[in-house]
Formats: structure tokens, C-alpha cells, sequence
């Protein structure tokens, strides 16, 4: 009997990549609309003049996009008042992570980063051939930057910050970053993921670009998925010193971010009172739950993203919240053993929130 000829074997890390969960859509259920807040994303329509340049942009779908994303580039340079060679985009700042892995990461390298945080480090750390260190974050849910400094190692090639940290909420200081990267060694490239940066409201905000601009080894990433509402369209950017922006281009996918993308981020960026209008609303609904959840005895961080999160580290528990919020239309985002994170979306849905079963079982709500 002839035996069957050896099939390709992917690379042992690509065997070791996690799975990522997306949020779940909502059920619909007859009389009662359903919300997402499973995912973070934006619960407005797109902004003033985005989806009219978007559908022109369509009309050029036969054609390839611009590589250069000249448009874009130059939209965003004047916005942030740095230069065209300062800038890479992406496909999201999902995007910037996986080419910042390729770009600095031999296999085998290091990548710092807190846990738990954004659910895509792992797996981008890991399909690109390096080493995740995981830094547990305090028992306030923020990152314990202290350790993450210990962390590093002779193999550490890049050190992510993820501020507001998701999925828990808080956001790392100015002062505690600048304390910070005054210990990380002048080789290792840190990485400010900046992805709800319109939210934050803390005393002492980070300003990811101008830490950028003033050291040599950090980039900021950020995205229009979260405030600018494009998350189906997939664009990113992010901001560093020449050499390492230009690394990004480099391993860039070419064509990545379409047409019509690049063509609704240039018009999102020139709706600027409307975003800023529609950012203060979402969070002053993110303020509205989180003191109602603490008053009803939930112990909940800091929430500086458009987010807030629960710590129900039980299974069961978490379960029974889980079930509780699909029984009034609400989807959330379970990590099991560690806790909820739930998106701030409609009003409404934040009174359906409100009206959930407390950690005692009583209701939170009036």
C-alpha cells in the first residue's frame, strides 16, 4: 500500500498563533432592538461628507488605490502639523503591528506588553516569529510600568503601550511615560498604541506625537476604527521619527488601504467639529455608566477609552452577567477569567445597562 506523500506544514509559530474573538453581533429579537456593545466601534452614522466621498471613491474601484496615499498623507500632516516623512498608514493599527513586528522582530526577539490588553499582541507577535512577554497590570487595571521596565531584556526589541489600555479602561500618564522611557534602553523601540485617543479625559493625557517626535525609539499608532467611526474600512497611521516611519512603508502590504478608504479618512479629518461634537457625547455617556455602576456597587477602573469593564473573574458569574445582558438585547465582550468589557453605544442601550443585575444580583438600575 502506497502511503500518502508529507502535506505542508505551516511554521511552528503560525501553529502557535491564539485565535482571535471578535465580538458577537447582536440577535435580533422581535420589538426589541438588539445592540452591539461587543466591539468598541462607533455607534454614529458616518461623519458629515464621508460617505459622499466614499461612494465617488467606489466609482474607482476598477482601478488600483494610491500606493503612496498621497492624499491621506498630506490630510494627516497638516493635522498634526509634522511632516510627510514622519507618517506610515496601515490597515488599521492592527496593521502597524503585525509590519512593526516584521520591520524590528528577528525570531526569536522580544516583545513587551502588558496583559490583559489589546487581544491582537499576541497573535501578531507570535505570526511574526517573536516572543511575547506578557506584564501582569496592577490591581487598578492599569499597566504596571515599573515591571514592564524590569522586563526587559537582551532580547527585547520592542515594548508596547497600550494607553487607554484596552480592554480595562485606564491610560498611562505623561509623566509616567517619560519616567518610563527614560529606563528603556535607546535600541529597543517602544510602541505608544494610541487607538482611543479622542476619549481620554485624564489630567495628565499622553501626547503621543510630540513623545514621538522627541524620541527616536518610540512610534504612536492610531486609528480611524474607534472615533472616526471608519472601523469596516480598515485605516491606521501611525507617527515616528524618519527612519522608523520609512521601516513601516517598507513592509507595508502595497495597495492595503483602499480607495475608498484613504478617500473617507481624508473627509473624516475634515469634519472636525462634527467628530469632536460626537466624541464628547459618547463620553459623557462613558462617564453616565461608570458612575452608575460604581454607586450600584460594581468595582470598576478608570474608563478613558469608549468602554468601560467589569472585573467578574468567576466563569460563572461571568456567564450569568453575559446571559443576563443577551436576555435585554445587549452584547458584550466575555474574557473568561478575567472580566467584561462592555462599548458605550446608544442611550438607550447605556439605560439597558444600567438596568442589568448588580454583583449582588440586585438590579443596578432604579
Amino acid at each position: 500500500m502506497t502511503e500518502n506523500p508529507p502535506a505542508p506544514v505551516p511554521r511552528s509559530n503560525v501553529l502557535a498563533i491564539p485565535a482571535y474573538v471578535p465580538g458577537k453581533p447582536p440577535v435580533a429579537r422581535p420589538g426589541v432592538t438588539a445592540y452591539k456593545l461587543s466591539s468598541n466601534e462607533n455607534p454614529f452614522p458616518p461623519l458629515p461628507g464621508v460617505l459622499a466621498a466614499a461612494t465617488e471613491a467606489a466609482g474607482q474601484m476598477n482601478r488600483y488605490p494610491d500606493m503612496g496615499a498621497s492624499a491621506l498623507y498630506e490630510a494627516l500632516s497638516a493635522r498634526l502639523d509634522v511632516p510627510v516623512d514622519h507618517l506610515a498608514t496601515a490597515t488599521g493599527s492592527v496593521g502597524l503591528l503585525y509590519q512593526l513586528v516584521a520591520a524590528f522582530c528577528e525570531p526569536g526577539d522580544e516583545v513587551v506588553h502588558a496583559w490583559r490588553s489589546f487581544e491582537a499582541y499576541p497573535i501578531a507577535v507570535t505570526a511574526g516569529g517573536a516572543v511575547g512577554v506578557p506584564v501582569p497590570l496592577t490591581v487598578d487595571a492599569r499597566h504596571d510600568l515599573d515591571a514592564m521596565a524590569a522586563a526587559i531584556g537582551e532580547r527585547t526589541r520592542v515594548v508596547v503601550v497600550c494607553t487607554p489600555n484596552n480592554p480595562t479602561g485606564p491610560a498611562v500618564a505623561q509623566a509616567e511615560l517619560d519616567a518610563f522611557l527614560a529606563r528603556v534602553p535607546s535600541h529597543v523601540l517602544v510602541v505608544v498604541d494610541e487607538a482611543y485617543v479622542e476619549f481620554v479625559r485624564s489630567p495628565d493625557p499622553v501626547d503621543g506625537v510630540a513623545t514621538a517626535l522627541a524620541h527616536p525609539n518610540v512610534v504612536v499608532t492610531r486609528t480611524f476604527s474607534k472615533a472616526y467611526g471608519l472601523a469596516g474600512f480598515r485605516v491606521g497611521y501611525a507617527v515616528a521619527q524618519p527612519p522608523l516611519a520609512a521601516a513601516l512603508r517598507a513592509v507595508s502590504l502595497p495597495f492595503g488601504v483602499s480607495t475608498v478608504a484613504q478617500a473617507a479618512a481624508v473627509a473624516s479629518l475634515a469634519a472636525t467639529d462634527a467628530l469632536l461634537e460626537r466624541v464628547d457625547t459618547v463620553v459623557a455617556r462613558r462617564d453616565r455608566v461608570l458612575a452608575g455602576l460604581r454607586e450600584r456597587g460594581w468595582d470598576v477602573p478608570d474608563a478613558q477609552g469608549n468602554f468601560v469593564w467589569l472585573p467578574i473573574t468567576d466563569p460563572e458569574h461571568l456567564g450569568a452577567f453575559v446571559a443576563s445582558a443577551e436576555e435585554a438585547a445587549l452584547v458584550v465582550r466575555p474574557f473568561v477569567g478575567d472580566g467584561v468589557r462592555i462599548s458605550i453605544g446608544e442611550e438607550e442601550a447605556c439605560d439597558r445597562l444600567l438596568a442589568l443585575p448588580g454583583p449582588t444580583g440586585a438590579p443596578i438600575g432604579d
